[in-house]
């Protein structure tokens, strides 16, 4: 057995990495999600204070802290940011796409 190993640079998004759908949707959900997260332990409110603080459901909140979103759309993972009292900018930074990529998404529906 060699003690070798390859190192493997990832893109910076790791469901681009592992080949999901919408990596970029996903990564900025998931973004978004830690936020909430962070501001919940700052506050230290379970997931009851929360709903109480922002009307959104407890369940909700349960959710994000196990990672499932795929029910959330980034402006109600935004909408809950804002009710937690987090100010949100949004900048978005164009750049061009590696090559490679462009064949993958001229292959997608």
């Amino acid at each position: 057995m060699s003690d070798e190993f390859e190192v493997v640079h990832g893109s910076g998004n790791v469901f681009r990495d592992l080949g999901l759908p919408n990596p970029d949707l996903e990564q900025l959900r998931s973004i978004l999600a830690s936020r909430i997260i962070k501001l919940l332990d700052d506050q230290h409110l379970t997931v009851r204070k929360a709903e109480e603080i922002t009307g959104i459901a407890a369940a909700d909140f349960s959710r994000i802290r196990r990672a499932r979103l795929a029910r959330f759309t980034v402006d109600r993972l935004m909408t809950i940011l804002a009710r937690l009292g987090d100010e949100i900018e949004v900048t978005v930074t164009e750049r061009p796409r590696h090559r490679e990529n462009l064949a993958e998404l001229a292959a997608q529906p």
